[in-house]
């Protein structure tokens, strides 16, 4: 039995989810046939696939038609409008793109996907098999247990037993009542009228669940009394109707929801024809039995004043240009320049070699010169630039005099908000995972070890190539990860208003170093010791004895084994987590975990600051 849980997913909640995103409304083809719910839809299973690495997976949908539930209330989901004809017609290429990506695609006629998903995570609670669910609707939380979690897709949310009594006010097992009660505008379902969260939350504590609610209806008071005793006829049908059929016949086993390999040639064959390219490079590069799509290149070395004059014109109209550079040392303090390489689309790329040094090396353009040539366009804020890791090229160009300017993007920070966790962010892991290419790495042109050379001893023929491609490549990423980026608004703002405008800050700090009091800083650290002591201390006291406040193990004996505090999150292997984020929902209840967290932030801080010696703050000692 696979360790790793099987993954179901809301198909048709994807769909409306993918179709309401206000980036993706505009995604469309060259003949404008909409393409955004077929992205966001591929962009969210995607990213499901990476964080989870199912063996075991199915993406539900609805099945056209009526369902039983349509016999029991002709007014079920009366109030919502026709499908919009611009969704529906990405309802086919979005269900053969998931196959193409290996996983089954399950339609079940007369129930919804609802029901599919509840039968088949019932059958794998059974089977002691955990399950995650993915989904925006609230009525799958009823089928959460002991082995069954609903990821929230919108908020990312994992909600467990614990995560949706918080939520709800109410567990797993009373979500059915809760819904009764509240009814559920979207399907439209009127609960009781005047009946909301909060009442319904009241009285179910109170009465136990809702069939005791109902022997008491007399004793509710007041308006809202009357309303419930109202509509005591209609409870059972609402009742059944918001319960999740859990015994669909189906047509298929758990075991034949095993994940397949990606197959290329279908996934192009649906993909292309919406003229998809970027989404099939970055699907097929994540995909370990995918060759990655090839892309013709053409760059170019410039030794010519022509030659160079040719792309200063080809820069000042381009839209964005991607900008990268190349030195004598990862020290930006230190290093010099030895050339620049520009592009301004995919493929082509022009490398301007500056100070090449070794023996028989062709003439080369002046570097103070190109740089004169450059620098207008360097240091316009109107021309938007783009490269992996830019804040180093700043550092460059500033020992040269020139501040580099119209930094619109940055594809390392593009990465890392997209998914800090996916890969590494250098550019030859992000190019792999995001490109399917397998670029060129530093140590094939320049050797290894101790007999690696610095790169103004490359040679042109290799160090051209190089350099060319690592400008073409920033602008591919970019053109793959920033459509990835505007699909997750809340994500994209992270980018825009957070990461991206520190570039600048922190570029301008760490060239101009920070003057530091060490005997302040001394004292400071003597401050956070004697805070941190004291915080220890009431830690002990509260958890009523002596414990490591560093040890993981022993936090979850004390917390979950010896306070019985509740599990809002595991780790991988299944123990109870004490990360940042599940000690911070605790802390709004319970003073042990706050402590803990105030004890890590002074820890953080120490370290941080006070134990480091200014030299390793200053980059100029």
């Amino acid at each position: 039995m696979s360790a790793k849980p099987i993954v179901l997913i809301d198909g048709s909640s994807y769909l409306y989810r993918a179709y309401h995103v206000p980036n993706l409304q505009r995604f469309s083809d060259s003949s404008g046939n909409p393409t955004g719910v077929v992205y966001g839809i591929l962009n969210m299973t995607n990213r499901l696939l990476g964080d989870h690495e199912p063996e075991q997976i199915a993406v539900v949908f609805d099945a056209p038609g009526k369902t039983f539930r349509d016999d029991l209330y002709p007014d079920y989901k009366a109030n919502r409008p026709p499908m919009p004809d611009d969704l529906r017609a990405q309802i086919e290429p979005s269900l053969a793109a998931i196959e193409a990506l290996g996983i089954r695609v399950i339609r079940i006629e007369g129930v919804e996907a609802d029901d599919v998903i509840g039968t088949l995570a019932r059958a794998a609670s059974a089977s002691g098999r955990e399950t995650i669910i993915s989904t925006a609707d609230k009525d799958m939380t009823q089928l959460v247990d002991d082995h069954v979690v609903v990821l929230n897709s919108m908020d990312d949310r994992r909600l467990d037993s614990a995560g949706v009594e918080k939520k709800f006010g109410v567990g797993p097992d009373l979500i059915i009542d809760y819904l009764t009660l509240i009814g559920d505008s979207s399907d439209n379902i009127p609960g009781v009228p005047g009946v909301g969260p909060k009442t319904a939350q009241k009285w179910l504590a109170e009465y136990g669940d809702l069939d005791n609610l109902i022997a008491h209806a007399d004793d509710i008071g007041g308006k809202v009394g009357e309303k419930f005793r109202a509509a005591l006829d209609d409870l059972p049908l609402y009742k059944e109707l918001v319960t999740i059929k859990c015994d669909v016949e189906l047509p298929f086993s758990l075991d034949e929801l095993q994940r397949r390999p990606v197959d290329p040639e279908s996934l192009r064959a649906v993909l292309e024809p919406l003229e998809m390219f970027n989404v099939i490079r970055r699907l097929l590069g994540a995909s370990e039995s995918a060759a990655p799509a090839e892309t013709d290149t053409n760059y170019e070395i410039v030794l010519t004043h022509e030659q160079l004059e040719e792309w200063i014109e080809r820069i000042g109209k381009a839209e964005l240009t991607a900008l990268d550079t190349e030195t004598t040392s990862l020290n930006y303090m230190d290093a010099e320049l030895v050339g620049l390489s520009l592009s301004t689309e995919a493929g082509s790329a022009a490398y301007i070699p500056v100070d090449h040094r070794y023996a028989g090396a062709p003439e080369q353009l002046d570097r103070d010169a190109v740089l004169s040539r450059l620098r207008p366009w360097l240091e316009d804020e109107t021309r938007a630039k783009v490269g992996h890791h830019l804040k180093y090229d700043a550092h460059i160009l500033q020992n040269y005099g020139i501040t580099l300017a119209g930094i619109e993007h940055d594809t390392m920070l593009e990465s890392y908000v997209l998914n800090s966790t996916a890969t590494r962010h250098d550019m030859d892991s992000v190019a792999a995972k995001y490109l399917g290419v397998t670029t060129t790495k530093y140590e094939d042109v320049a050797g290894k070890g101790a007999k690696q050379i610095s790169f103004d001893q490359v040679a042109l023929e290799q160090a051209g190539p190089y350099a060319a491609q690592d400008a073409d490549i920033s602008l591919r990423l970019h053109q793959t990860l920033w459509p990835a980026l505007e699909a997750e608004p809340d994500v994209c703002r992270v980018y825009r208003e957070i990461e991206r405008p520190l570039i600048g800050v922190l570029q301008r700090m760490e060239h101009t170093g920070v003057l530091v009091d060490a005997d302040m800083l001394a004292a400071q650290g003597r401050e956070l010791a004697e805070a941190m002591q004291a915080t220890e201390a009431r830690a002990h006291a509260e958890a009523g004895g002596e414990f490591n406040l560093g040890s993981p193990k022993q936090l979850q004996e004390i917390l979950f084994d010896k306070l019985e505090l509740p599990v809002l999150g595991k780790t991988p292997k299944g123990q109870p987590s004490t990360a940042e984020n599940v000690l911070a929902e605790l802390a709004e209840d319970y003073e042990l975990p706050a402590l803990i967290l105030e004890y890590r932030a002074l820890s953080k801080l120490k370290s941080t600051y006070t134990d480091k010696l200014p030299r390793e703050i200053n980059p100029r000692t």
